[in-house]
């Protein structure tokens, strides 16, 4: 590895990855390889993939995090900063704008018929994204039990994600028979007055909000929190959680306004778990105006984000030890598994609620999970959906330029 980069030249870098981060963590992940590995030589091979999959072991997006790993093993704790900041405000930006407008004018026909093809590309893309974590993930019998099981218990049980996380944690730790000894390696902690400072910080606005009444944005903060701490398996995996939770729990939105705003994140750089600030900002913006939605959208992005520093901070010097620990990889092999199931609801009640226009939901004794009326069939989506799929597939394009076609075929059909 090169001579340490200054912090002119981590600005520089990182902010070009934040603002070209397009596709999704796959993506996103390529192009902080070729940046950082292949172009600069600031991070080995070795390096990079050991910082991977320690990312990967956290709850939280994992792109961002490789981003603040990396900022961190090149200038320290400033460092990381710059990378974890970098990579998610160009697409903070963006979602803040797309939130504002959709709040104003999501309601108009033009919008719906843009919204439409968007909606159709996201049914492709989440469902590439099952297919390669499957492919990843599920390569055993048992791997494949657990994702039926996880599949079963959130889309016709409604057990919460937070609990199946849990589950499959334990049994993947008990389950386990690799008990192999372990030399710890030596390491030079971070201090812990930085950890219970970020800690403070993150919690921090809670407190605040709590005594000063503002009840909205104290359940926001509370619940994105929670949030924060079971996003394992990404962004797709907690989705469903958090559609059931603010669809159906707290009603802070409607079905139409969650499905449109998974749709408006795919169309933005960064981390798809914005899709929280997007969710936080119409909500603020449906009870207070813009001022209450910008105060949402701030509050969502501090504690959905800040714990990622906390974690990377806390762990990072731990990354050798973290990795050789079988019963942990045994529970976060366990709890991929389980994402599988999770993601595979996402993308079934998300196809249901872009395919047919009401999708109501049918019960056979403690079993309820969603239904659609297919008189209700758009017929419409489908060759959306197509058109999706060969340029996602055969022609391989971009998700943002597949997007942009996706949308702008839709508009020309209503136009037509």
């Amino acid at each position: 590895m090169t001579q340490a980069p200054s912090t002119t030249d981590l600005l520089r870098v990182f902010g070009k990855i934040g603002v070209t981060s397009f596709g999704g963590p796959a993506a996103q992940i390529a192009l902080m390889h070729r940046s950082l590995v292949e172009e600069r030589d600031w991070l080995s091979e070795e390096q990079f993939l050991r910082a991977l999959s320690f990312c990967m072991m956290l709850p939280g997006p994992e792109a961002m995090q490789l981003a603040t790993y990396a900022g961190w093993r090149l200038r320290g704790i400033t460092g990381g900063v710059i990378g974890g900041l970098l990579f998610v405000l160009p697409g903070a930006l963006v979602i803040a704008i797309l939130a504002l407008l959709y709040a104003n004018f999501g309601s108009q026909p033009q919008t719906a018929a843009l919204m439409l093809g968007v909606k159709a590309c996201v049914v492709v893309i989440v469902a590439q994204a099952l297919m390669r974590l499957s492919q990843k993930a599920l390569k055993t019998p048992t791997s494949l039990i657990l994702a039926g099981l996880s599949f079963l218990a959130i889309f016709a049980l409604g057990i919460p994600f937070p609990i199946l996380i849990g589950m499959a944690a334990l049994w993947g730790a008990w389950h386990t028979k690799a008990i192999a000894q372990i030399d710890p390696q030596p390491v030079q902690n971070t201090s812990p007055r930085v950890l219970i400072a970020w800690a403070a910080l993150w919690l921090a606005p809670l407190p605040i909000l709590w005594a000063t009444g503002q009840n909205l944005l104290f359940s926001l903060g509370v619940f994105f929190a929670k949030l924060a701490v079971v996003t394992f398996g990404g962004a797709y995996a907690v989705l469903a959680y958090m559609s059931q939770e603010v669809v159906q729990t707290r009603g802070w939105l409607s079905t139409t306004e969650m499905v449109d705003a998974l749709g408006l994140a795919e169309t933005t750089p960064g981390p798809l778990i914005l899709v929280t600030q997007f969710v936080g900002m119409l909500t603020g913006h449906a009870q207070g105006g813009v001022a209450l939605a910008l105060a949402a959208g701030a509050l969502t992005l501090w504690v959905t984000f800040v714990p990622c520093f906390l974690w990377i901070f806390a762990g990072a010097p731990h990354v050798e030890n973290l990795l050789a620990r079988p019963r942990l990889q045994a529970a976060l092999q366990a709890i991929t598994a389980a994402v599988v199931g999770v993601i595979l609801n996402l993308s079934v009640w998300f196809a249901l609620h872009v395919l047919f226009g009401q999708v109501g939901q049918v019960s056979f004794g403690p079993l309820a999970f969603p239904w659609p009326d297919l008189t209700t069939l758009q017929l419409g989506v489908l060759p959306l959906i197509a058109l999706t799929a060969l340029l996602l597939g055969p022609l391989k394009r971009d998700v943002l330029t597949t997007l942009i076609l996706c949308a702008a075929a839709s508009w020309i059909l209503s136009l037509i």
